[in-house]
């Protein structure tokens, strides 16, 4: 699966757009009231893309695990402490609301921690390198 993601901003334009796997969508993100890049930074979105990661793998993996999910919170937090400083104490909370037992829902938040795909990549350190 490819999954790519850009950003187009002018002074009286802000585009956003992410792609996967040829399907492409764009996505209404404001732009700075001085008109000079989003108005949403990088960090908030590494905590909305952690956060929609799990709520999203805990209704693939319950679906497939068979347990019923009526809802899901997700809550992604860290520390940025300056500018070319790589964030710190990054954390998450969840809450599944189920009718499934406590122990079942559970293994269900363990489960998805091990596997979250976006999770898993800022835990393995994967080099970015920029490209002409």
């Amino acid at each position: 699966m490819k999954i790519s993601a850009s950003v187009r901003n002018t002074y009286k334009l802000h585009e956003t757009r992410v792609e996967t796997d040829g399907r492409a969508q764009t996505l209404e993100v404001p732009m700075k009231s001085a008109g000079k890049g989003s108005a949403v930074n990088g960090g908030e979105f590494l905590m909305l893309a952690l956060a929609t990661c799990y709520c999203n793998d805990i209704y693939r993996e319950a679906e497939r695990l068979q347990i019923a999910v009526n809802s899901v919170e997700v809550t992604a937090s860290a520390d940025f402490p300056g500018p070319g400083l790589a964030a710190t104490n990054i954390r998450y909370t969840a809450k599944v609301l189920s009718t499934a037992p406590d122990d079942v829902v559970e293994d269900l938040l363990r489960h998805t921690d091990a596997i979250a795909e976006v999770h898993n990549t800022i835990r393995s350190g994967v080099p970015v390198q920029m490209t002409p």
